[in-house]
């Protein structure tokens, strides 16, 4: 009896042993391929929003998958390319502008003068920078060194954005036969509920991204009347480029809200101020209302739900986790719904098809 005894409990321990060394080979492959794993990740939340739109272009126009996926891509490209040329080619102008008067203003902020000279000599750095100009040349040779890895840096950022665009356009090309391998291999009662997996999760995502383009059209709508009323030149570039900026979740406003300051102290101190403290407020009001409210709809999430989520992936994951928070709490939802507990599964969202289904008055008794 003792002998059977330890011959389980070995085998248990050599169990536990094994777990314990799958689970680190696996948390080690995942940190040697993290960059790899974010890729496919955010190519595969960008080949489910653009899905639809090529399902819709082949069903109606295009019959060949390949031609229908490649136009939408290049639409994609196109509204990219237009959106980058409104705001890099007046900010470009402009940076050329600055660069011919950089001399004269140089000049006048040594000696004071001007709205940039006054502003340095209000903050004393004027003085400060007199006082440690050594100090400040060697800086600025100490940064002039690491040129070869901000070079690497952006030759890596050029070779993740080219290999995203190629896997969610193989991702969205594939995805046909994916599915139909996936509902042949799970028979017909799991096919039934994949599909309704996958065309949530779709619906998810999309609404995500409609959600985020509105709140960011009013982040710059509200930019660009803060700085029309306040006299800041190139307002219309600048509110483009904080809308941009406002589709990256809780740090987009910031981000947006120190292009806009800084372009609103140098036209003059109370333009500056004034933006300031219009981000300060605009910022409360997005992630606390706006964000939940819009994207609460969009996504038929609870309101509460949005707003931990985003701060948890944001806190555990950084940008990429606040980018994916919001469609990742709707696929769990909806995971939830078909495979969790009966008393665990959230309710249906309340579409037109619910509410036709729900009798027009109460139970008949008994």
């Amino acid at each position: 009896m003792s002998n059977a005894d330890d011959r389980v409990t070995a085998r248990h321990t050599l169990i536990v042993i094994g777990l314990v060394l799958a689970t680190a080979f696996a948390l080690a492959f995942v940190y040697a391929t993290r960059r790899v794993l974010v890729w496919v990740v955010v190519a595969a939340f960008f080949a489910v929003a653009l899905k639809p739109l090529v399902d819709r272009l082949q069903r109606r126009l295009v019959r060949r998958r390949a031609l229908a996926t490649l136009l939408v891509f290049l639409a994609a490209f196109v509204l990219v390319a237009l959106l980058g040329t409104l705001i890099l080619v007046p900010l470009f102008g402009e940076l050329g502008r600055f660069a011919d008067r950089a001399p004269e203003l140089l000049h006048d902020a040594r000696a004071g003068r001007g709205p940039l000279g006054q502003l340095l000599e209000r903050t004393g750095a004027r003085r400060y920078v007199s006082e440690h100009s050594d100090q400040l040349r060697d800086l600025g040779t100490r940064l002039r060194q690491p040129a070869v890895g901000v070079l690497r840096g952006v030759v890596e950022t050029v070779a993740g954005l080219v290999t995203v665009v190629v896997l969610a356009y193989l991702m969205v090309l594939e995805a046909p036969r994916i599915t139909r391998r996936l509902l042949a291999a799970a028979g017909d009662g799991q096919g039934d509920r994949l599909r309704r997996v996958g065309r949530e999760g779709s619906r998810t995502v999309t609404g995500y991204l409609t959600g985020n383009l509105l709140i960011s059209v009013i982040c710059g709508l509200l930019t660009y009347a803060v700085l029309a009323l306040t006299g800041v030149p190139f307002a219309a570039v600048i509110a483009l480029l904080v809308a941009v900026t406002d589709l990256i979740p809780l740090v987009g406003a910031t981000l947006g809200a120190v292009i806009a300051a800084g372009a609103g102290f140098l036209h003059s101190p109370t333009a500056g101020i004034v933006v300031l403290v219009f981000f300060v407020v605009y910022q409360q009001v997005e992630n606390h209302l706006l964000q939940p409210l819009i994207l609460s709809r969009a996504v038929r999430l609870n309101p509460l739900t949005v707003l931990v989520s985003v701060l948890l992936a944001a806190e555990l994951a950084g940008l990429l986790g606040a980018l994916l928070a919001i469609p990742a709490a709707g696929i769990v939802q909806t995971l939830l719904r078909e495979y969790g507990p009966r008393r665990l599964r959230p309710a249906p969202p309340a579409g037109p098809e619910t509410r036709s289904r729900r009798p027009a008055g109460p139970a008949p008794q008994g």
